[in-house]
């Protein structure tokens, strides 16, 4: 399939790829494919779900690199002395930030309290409620997208600023990606909006009534901002000349912890990035609706997918490796 043809495929596909609104692929800073589908430029965000945790797990590395954390196994309730644990829980005691990272930290309940959290004033103590447990601590990989904004609580109360502002300084910007700001609204209406919006968003990050950022989706940005992230993971950590984050952390956040179940395609999972094969150098930050940060070391090449809200697609890579990669590589 030449480049002309690919375009045309994705601009009338029905299927998986009929929601897709921007590829971008890099190798050593140079832009080998770029195109955007569905009135949007390649300039425009996105929400981009759960790709939201990739990112996460970069700014988790920075915080470790500028001294504001200073071990994995550090326990969660460390950072919240003024949370009011529920009577009879201690399992919450036991939690560590590397349960959260690997998503094997336990939780209340056989699913997540949604709107409890998300119509509560303080959503970092509102998930808060819901770790822990009386099975607790097993090891078994849980998804849990509510669970992550512990994480972020912990980054903020650890540095003493805002994650947003966090992650300007210290990655989008030096990235060049543009500034972003929180998202400020967050009722139910605007919540389903920000879901299912199929139009082009601003450079923000959806926040809870505190200006925190939700750390497990609702960062908005383009694919070209997905792919220069993905640039500097594969080159471990070092972005123009620039080390925005350890090669240390890379290293880590990319080791492969768990290994995943069928629902998840049987990839490996390390500290919130996927590893999709035994044995090769890939990588990815994956999100709903097809949103992928994509890093392969073998072809020296990253890419960034973004996608508007369509269920059920959850990974591209082997869209992009099949797809993407004969007409550009």
């Amino acid at each position: 399939m030449k480049g002309e043809e690919f375009y045309r495929h994705i601009s009338e596909s029905k299927g998986n790829e009929g929601n897709i609104c921007q590829i971008c692929v890099i190798r050593d800073g140079k832009t080998l494919y770029e195109e955007s589908w569905r009135g949007f430029k390649a300039e425009d965000p996105v929400n981009v779900n759960s790709v939201t945790k990739g990112v996460l797990a970069i700014l988790t590395g920075i915080a470790f690199d500028k001294g504001y954390l200073r071990s994995v196994d550090d326990k969660v309730m460390d950072f919240f002395p003024d949370y009011t644990v529920k009577r009879g829980e201690k399992t919450i005691y036991d939690v560590t930030i590397k349960h959260l990272l690997t998503m094997t930290a336990p939780y209340k309940g056989k699913s997540e309290p949604w709107k409890k959290v998300c119509t509560s004033g303080d959503w970092t103590k509102a998930v808060l409620d819901f770790l822990g447990g009386r099975s607790g601590i097993s090891g078994e990989f849980r998804y849990a997208t509510l669970g992550i904004q512990i994480l972020a609580g912990i980054i903020e109360r650890a540095s003493g600023q805002k994650l947003i502002d966090l992650a300007n300084k210290e990655l989008f910007l030096p990235l060049g990606i543009p500034e972003h700001s929180i998202h400020g609204d967050s009722s139910k209406e605007d919540q389903f909006d920000f879901f299912m919006n199929k139009g082009p968003r601003k450079n923000e990050w959806y926040s809870d009534p505190q200006g925190s950022v939700t750390a497990g989706w609702g960062l908005c940005a383009a694919g070209r901002d997905l792919a220069k992230i993905g640039e500097m993971v594969l080159h471990d950590g070092n972005y123009a000349g620039k080390q925005i984050v350890s090669k240390e952390w890379i290293r880590q956040m990319l080791t492969p912890q768990l290994h995943l179940g069928e629902r998840f395609g049987n990839m490996h999972y390390g500290y919130l990035w996927y590893k999709p094969y035994d044995k090769r150098e890939v990588y990815a930050a994956i999100g709903d609706s097809g949103n992928i940060i994509y890093v392969n070391r073998e072809k020296n090449v990253a890419a960034g997918i973004t996608g508007t809200f369509k269920p059920r697609i959850f990974d591209r890579v082997e869209f992009i490796e099949k797809q993407v990669f004969p007409v550009i590589i």
